[in-house]
């Protein structure tokens, strides 16, 4: 027969500490207004008694859960990995707990998630981009639930922005590119329905043909789900084609790696006979051979603040809106002058 196991109560540590069963409950919600000595002896009856507070109870007294929810579009590959670590470490200094879903890039789920963390009573969620039924931002809105999007940047949105502009800063790369004398451009883009930033990647890259008088209808585009063996795929449609590209700028830096190794199984040198380029400046970037030319992403930076502008609102404090963050060219080895 199993021994019963006794769980303590806030009554017990209160009869055991000698005090009031309130003061229990100041000492755990609201420390900093009880006296040192109380704390003390009430906080080592509770570790002594393994006492765990009653969630519940906790988010009903204090009127909020301490979590935070964020929910982004794939765990399958770093490229939101940075900057949610970051994101995390912010919170927990801020005493909040951090809740992750992922929609795999499909609304429908991406949706329910959003109705299941609110549900739960998540304080507050990070959203990656804007690209969504406008019914969601209305259910946020009702429920008063504070929301922010990051990896993307739009100043005159009513839902703050932690990010930076996709489409321009695709669209410095595509000059670099352009100015090495590349006229025949590919593009492996990622999915653009639903993914705004994949859509402005995109046309960041026709700005800069447009700017440079070539021809927009020239470019070959593949879209593809993000990955490695997707890049493989699509760099291998591209060059069954009758004209071979002397360069192909990919939406991001999992889909550059997996150019780069079909390129370099169907024996093209890179960047002599073929240039690849990324975007984000993952750390796989800089280990391939040669190392990526791409676009630097501040995700550390990004997902600090975007959990210091989160806190804030939850906590009633005059939010700073939106806020643009810098991305930089990291010029390496997959990109040079087109030999032909």
């Amino acid at each position: 027969m199993q021994k019963r196991v006794i769980v303590p109560k806030l009554d017990d540590v209160a009869r055991v500490a000698g005090v009031s069963t309130a003061t229990v409950s100041r000492c755990l919600n609201t420390p900093d207004r009880v006296a040192k000595t109380t704390l003390d002896k009430v906080m080592k009856t509770v570790e002594e008694l393994g006492y765990t507070p009653h969630f519940g109870a906790r988010v009903m007294a204090a009127k909020r859960s301490s979590t935070i929810g964020a929910i982004i579009p794939t765990m399958e590959n770093a490229i939101f990995a940075r900057g949610l670590q970051a994101f995390q470490e912010e919170l927990h200094k801020r005493g909040y707990t951090l809740l992750v879903s992922s929609s795999a890039y499909q609304p429908e789920i991406e949706k329910e998630q959003i109705r299941t963390l609110v549900a739960r009573g998540a304080d507050a969620l990070l959203l990656i981009g804007y690209d969504r039924d406008p019914e969601i931002y209305e259910y946020l809105r009702k429920r008063n639930v504070p929301a922010i999007v990051a990896w993307a940047y739009v100043p005159d949105n009513d839902l703050p922005s932690i990010g930076f502009d996709n489409r321009n800063a695709m669209c410095r790369l595509a000059q670099k590119v352009i100015e090495l004398g590349h006229k025949d451009i590919a593009v492996i883009s990622g999915v653009i329905e639903g993914n705004d930033r994949a859509y402005s990647r995109l046309e960041g890259i026709k700005d800069a043909v447009r700017q440079n008088g070539l021809d927009v209808d020239r470019l070959k585009v593949v879209e593809t789900d993000y990955g490695i063996e997707n890049g493989e795929r699509a760099l291998e449609q591209i060059l069954t084609g009758s004209t071979r590209p002397t360069v192909v700028m990919c939406g991001n830096d999992v889909l550059a790696v997996g150019a780069l190794r079909h390129a370099q199984n169907a024996g093209l040198r890179v960047p002599d006979e073929l240039s690849i380029t990324g975007f984000d400046d993952i750390e796989l970037a800089g280990i391939v051979t040669p190392a990526l030319t791409t676009v630097h992403v501040p995700h550390r930076e990004m997902g600090s603040k975007a959990a210091t502008e989160l806190a804030n609102l939850v906590e009633g404090i005059t939010g700073s809106g939106s806020v643009e963050l810098e991305t930089k060219l990291q010029l390496r080895g997959s990109l040079g002058s087109p030999v032909r």
